[in-house]
């Protein structure tokens, strides 16, 4: 199953994880029911690891939660805890054998573990693997972890994860399962978000958004800390520090532009009420006259809504976006493969024709979405088409698990915001600033903003670009 002919021009998902401990045996139902909330991080692979105080069983597979989970394949996964992973492939390529959770066997018994974020040393880490000759049978940073945790001396599990864990440099959001617990952490700068809540029966649940706890009708939610460790067992949650937090966070502004889902909160702040303090934001930055703004669907729509407010311009939808068709199993015609984004969207020509149009976008990548979307307003009767962005230019690549692209597929690496602007057909083109992104989340500082300005948190391997600017010349889009 492909969907890269019809892939849209935006940062790739990253992954979700979920992680339940139960007074029930019904772990891998409220697991699954937590990967629902949690699909739109990854529509790659799903999986569920359950344990039931002894053994670890597990199903996993490519495709969507509901593809992967039905009544058949979860009946045999009996247990009170559970961890589960939804996927889309940042370190190691999209096949089954890079589908989580990884499971283990060890010295100390079975181990499963699902990742959120990417290591930035793995490639070190596989090679001392290697050299004590541990056998490796994916190209996972995942897997990485796993045997990395289960080679590592300690009295449990959680005392083993807090002597390797300033071993691994990068973004993780873990959840572990043994065969008697459910263990989460989150890596010392905080990249990625998780999350602890409460169970309706007594137990606990942790899952990378609280949209999905409150789906399995958590409460007493709250945000993992960067470095800490989490030990649930049955009703019982615990938790201890297993690494000193970075003395600067990194969280990461993406999650707040455009990954989490709108009902998420994170740092305290909810996603909803900061995309709309973005698109005032840039409303206020780059004020243009015109007569309506609409919003690319569906991560743009609360930030239109705010341009609009700040704007005084009247707010109306302007595209409708099939939301199916990104998955499919058949592959389009040459023709319906040129026409790329009209598969995806079709204009509402009623609330476009005759007017200027200000399109809000939460970014743009590689530029080859905002063209098409700008042609097919102007196909709609547009008199100007004025393009917004909710965060600043995309310059360089995300080493943390976001699938940005290399500094060669950057448009903004290559191209000046003019001739980004020219390059899509826009009017204008206007993008939010790095301070206003900031004071849009009322932070001074916490988060991780290197895909716009190329300081990056922790060291990392940077592959310079080869390719000149003239790879975006040419036809729009």
């Amino acid at each position: 199953m492909s969907d890269a002919p019809l892939r849209l021009d935006g940062p790739r998902e990253e992954c979700g994880v979920i992680g339940i401990s139960t007074p029930s045996d019904d772990a891998a139902q409220l697991a699954f029911f937590g990967l629902y909330a949690l699909q739109h991080r990854g529509q790659e692979a799903a999986g569920i690891a359950v344990a039931d105080g002894q053994a670890v069983r597990v199903h996993k597979d490519m495709g969507l939660v509901a593809q992967v989970f039905n009544s058949s394949t979860l009946s045999p996964l009996v247990g009170g805890m559970a961890i589960g992973h939804t996927r889309y492939s940042t370190t190691g390529d999209s096949s089954e054998r890079n589908v989580q959770p990884f499971v283990v066997e060890t010295l100390h018994g079975p181990l499963a573990l699902a990742h959120n974020g990417n290591i930035v040393n793995a490639n070190h880490l596989r090679e001392q693997l290697l050299k004590r000759g541990a056998g490796l049978s994916s190209s996972s940073d995942t897997e990485v972890l796993a045997l990395m945790l289960a080679a590592t001396e300690g009295d449990s599990w959680e005392h083993r994860l807090s002597q390797v864990m300033s071993e691994w440099t990068g973004a993780f959001s873990l959840t572990i399962l043994s065969g008697t617990k459910v263990i989460a952490c989150r890596d010392p700068w905080g990249f990625r978000p998780l999350s602890l809540g409460r169970l309706p029966n007594g137990g606990h649940a942790v899952a990378s958004e609280t949209g999905a706890l409150r789906t399995l009708g958590c409460d007493s939610i709250r945000e993992i800390e960067p470095g800490e460790i989490v030990v649930l067992q049955g009703q019982m949650a615990r938790s201890f520090r297993g690494a000193t937090p970075a003395a600067v966070q990194a969280r990461c502004t993406f999650e707040q532009i455009y990954f989490s889902r709108p009902d998420a909160v994170w740092d305290g702040l909810g996603v909803h009420q900061v995309r709309q303090r973005l698109g005032a934001a840039v409303a206020a930055e780059h004020p243009v006259k015109a007569d309506v703004v609409i919003p690319v669907p569906d991560s743009s729509l609360p930030a239109a809504i705010g341009y609009a407010a700040a704007s005084g311009i009247t707010y109306n939808e302007g595209f409708v976006k099939n939301r199916y068709i990104g998955r499919t199993f058949i592959e389009p015609t040459d023709e319906l493969r040129r026409q790329g984004v009209a598969l995806k969207f079709n204009t509402l020509r009623e609330n476009i024709e005759g007017k200027r149009v200000i399109m809000v976008d939460d970014s743009i990548v590689r530029g080859t979405t905002s063209g098409p979307l700008v042609r097919l307003i102007r196909e709609a009767g547009a008199l100007e088409v004025h393009v917004r962005v909710t965060c600043p230019p995309i310059a360089h690549p995300c080493f943390f698990g976001v699938d940005m692209g290399t500094h060669d597929e950057l448009i903004a690496h290559h191209l000046s915001v003019d001739e980004i602007c020219h390059h899509i057909g826009a009017d204008s083109l206007g993008y939010l600033s790095v301070d206003g992104l900031m004071a849009a989340l009322d932070r001074d500082d916490g988060y991780c903003n290197s895909c716009f300005t190329g300081d990056y948190p922790v060291e990392v391997q940077l592959q310079l670009p080869t390719d000149s600017k003239r790879r975006f010349d040419g036809v729009i889009g």
